[in-house]
């Protein structure tokens, strides 16, 4: 009897084995067939994300492309950087707004000269990289690059303080390709308020409703991540064509002033324009919305202490995290949550993708690197999402955007 029981006990651990062997085999079989259909989705349609700080790493490193093996890998940089060549073809990118960004203590003239530099920065990118990157201006453009094999490369400015207080200038960016602004980044300007700076303005100023005004008569998207809500809704109400969020999530999901409120969404949906989903995991999750305002609180205090000394601030943060206990990471599934969150208030035509990438340290599990979007498209698969649902968060939402923009800097209003 006990060799009998023995003998079912194996036969029974040897079927269980071989059973989960097999669903094992579908489950990866359906996870293949899955990033298969991605493929061929992001073949059809170019995957476009809205904004990557990549011209500020240059910036950091003195804008000398010789010490940038962009072509060869990026990851031995500590830390590593979110991009480079090899990593962007594997994610099927198909277009890209690089972010010239400059921070907001570079004021007035500095702040002009050194967003001359940054979109310097992007047009010797396309140069330098010719097979892989060329200057799209336009949604056709985007359309006929990524057509060629390549990446079509636009050109965003993130932060109104970068026109110092003039539309002349405001032209003179469109003039030099840039094909967005970011009202504010994270401090207000003297004409809108910014997300985590106190309200002085309480939406926008008579100037900054006609910077938004003269951003329509031009075709350059108005970008309202980094804004206050109350700054997000008078843009809405003035501009006559869509807006976008470049990299902002929902703030039903993760309660962050840098995420967009559902009120707005709904907004959002009526305006026609879109919200690009950002990978930067104090936006994703509330555990790590809490360990970024931390970091945040103690970054300005170690800056206060070391203003002139970036290497002390940088040792300090070190320090600091030493101190802290692991928080739960946001994860690839956390930003399917959102764009879930997204379909339902806004509507799947009103979402796209906005990375962040190497404008943030840390990472969101499964969306290490520009290599990973192939990944969530799949997770999407797997949630329900059709592949034509697939090609409108990828690139069809933000091109019909581009085009409501440009047709009403052709024609007029909407």
């Amino acid at each position: 009897m006990k060799l009998f029981t023995t003998f079912s006990l194996l036969c029974t651990a040897t079927i269980m084995l071989a059973t989960e062997t097999i669903s094992s085999a579908a489950t990866d079989t359906n996870a293949a067939a899955r990033l298969a259909i991605v493929r061929e989705v992001l073949k059809a349609v170019p995957l476009m994300d809205g904004h990557n700080d990549l011209p500020w790493q240059y910036r950091k490193m003195s804008n000398d492309f010789s010490q940038v093996p962009l072509e060869s890998g990026t990851t031995r940089f500590t830390p590593s950087w979110h991009t480079d060549i090899p990593r962007l073809r594997a994610g099927l990118l198909g277009g890209q707004f690089w972010s010239v960004y400059v921070p907001t203590k570079m004021a007035g003239p500095l702040a002009v000269q050194t967003t001359l530099e940054q979109i310097d920065v992007v047009r010797r990118l396309c140069s330098a990289y010719p097979e892989t990157f060329e200057l799209a201006l336009t949604a056709d453009d985007v359309e006929r690059i990524h057509q060629h094999g390549k990446i079509a490369s636009l050109i965003g400015m993130e932060g109104g303080h970068s026109i110092n207080n003039s539309l002349a200038t405001l032209r003179m960016f469109y003039l030099l390709g840039a094909r967005y602004m970011t009202l504010t980044h994270t401090s207000n300007t003297d004409w809108a308020d910014a997300a985590g700076d106190e309200a002085v303005h309480h939406g926008l100023t008579p100037f900054g409703e006609a910077v938004v005004r003269e951003m329509n008569r031009l075709g350059m998207l108005v970008d309202l991540s980094h804004v206050t809500d109350e700054t997000m809704r008078a843009a809405i109400r003035v501009s006559t064509a869509p807006v976008i969020f470049s990299h902002s999530s929902a703030r039903a999901v993760c309660d962050h002033p840098r995420n967009v409120p559902d009120d707005v969404l709904q907004m959002v949906r009526t305006n026609g324009g879109i919200v690009m989903v950002c990978f930067l995991p104090g936006y994703v999750s509330n555990p790590e919305r809490d360990e970024f305002n931390a970091w945040s609180t103690e970054h300005k205090r170690l800056l206060k202490l070391f203003p002139d000394d970036a290497a002390a601030v940088t040792a300090g943060i070190a320090e600091w995290r030493k101190t802290r206990s692991p928080v739960k990471p946001a994860t690839l599934s956390d930003v399917a949550d959102h764009i879930d969150h997204l379909r339902e208030i806004a509507g799947i035509d009103h979402i796209g993708i906005g990375s962040d990438f190497d404008g943030y340290n840390g990472d969101t599990t499964g969306l290490e690197d520009v290599s990973k979007y192939p990944d969530l498209f799949a997770e999407l698969l797997r949630r329900g999402y059709t592949p034509d649902e697939l090609k409108k968060i990828a690139g069809q939402n933000i091109l019909r955007v581009m085009r409501a923009v440009e047709a009403v800097a052709k024609h007029g209003s909407k």
